[in-house]
């Protein structure tokens, strides 16, 4: 008989994938995790009924949640990542040559030593870099205690939900605040704006009280369904999401890495926002 794993994020609607071969399933201390491959997505990753990550189409989020501040900014040297235990992002990040720290802090040692054994290929080696340090700690209570300040934080976070909810709250953006350098930026997972425009908007309204430029960039995650993602954009330099295609196309060309999703025209374009979604984030 065919299995299903059903989707379980919106009270209304919501997909589900075929199980043709359940890899890991088992509640870690945090939450609910389960592994399996399906036909179309290859390897998926689901923690509490939602879809955290596929091999199919990994890449276009791991590529804009990392490449679009870390472009914006003129060299960075210092990242933080908070979340992210699959090493997706942190595999971007280490593409970037001025990097000389990313510091990943994952909750969830099992979703890294998983991660590791069933998705190899999205991590591709950056645990194991030099320049990497993985801090298994409650990403809320890190930023709230440390005195290490960062060019960028990325947050790549489940939705609000189970272990992740914390990392939606004012209290927390104001840590990262805190920690970041001068001219830094903090970039969020903010969920599916057509589906999940509470979130979005609160989210919003935080950076909007805490930091000069608080809004959102967007990519089209087809795992990700409903419409276009939204990651959020914080930070005290409002020039960083608008810098030139002439600046990013020459950082680019200067880093020396492919990628498959972003590009210079990409990144100026994730800043224009349907007017759905620019009412969404209106002060």
């Amino acid at each position: 008989m065919t299995r299903w794993f059903e989707e379980t994020l919106y009270p209304s609607w919501g997909q589900r994938l075929r199980v043709d071969k359940v890899l890991f399933e088992d509640t870690t201390s945090h939450q609910h995790l389960v592994i399996f491959e399906n036909a179309s997505h290859g390897r998926v990753m689901m923690l509490d009924g939602a879809v955290q990550v596929t091999l199919a189409d990994e890449f276009v989020y791991h590529e804009m949640m990392a490449h679009v501040p870390l472009f914006a900014l003129a060299e960075p040297k210092q990242v933080l990542v908070i979340g992210g235990g699959d090493g997706g992002i942190l595999r971007e990040v280490l593409k970037h040559k001025s990097i000389g720290q990313a510091v990943l802090c994952e909750i969830d040692r099992a979703v890294v030593d998983l991660s590791l054994k069933h998705f190899p290929e999205i991590s591709a080696g950056a645990f194991g870099n030099p320049r990497a340090e993985i801090v298994i700690a409650d990403g809320l209570e890190f930023v709230a205690k440390t005195d290490r300040r960062f060019d960028a934080i990325l947050v790549d976070s489940t939705d609000p939900q189970g272990p992740g909810a914390v990392l939606f709250t004012k209290s927390f953006y104001d840590d990262c605040r805190r920690c970041l350098n001068k001219g830094g930026v903090l970039v969020t997972q903010n969920g599916v704006p057509f589906m999940q425009p509470a979130e979005l908007k609160q989210s919003v309204g935080y950076f909007q009280q805490l930091f000069k430029d608080g809004g959102c960039y967007l990519a089209t995650v087809p795992t990700y369904v409903g419409g276009q993602m939204a990651l959020g954009w914080a930070t005290d330099d409002s020039g960083l999401r608008n810098v030139k295609l002439a600046t990013l196309t020459a950082r680019f060309a200067e880093a020396g890495f492919a990628t498959k999703y972003y590009t210079p025209a990409v990144h100026q374009a994730a800043f224009a926002l349907p007017a759905f979604i620019s009412q969404i984030v209106a002060r």
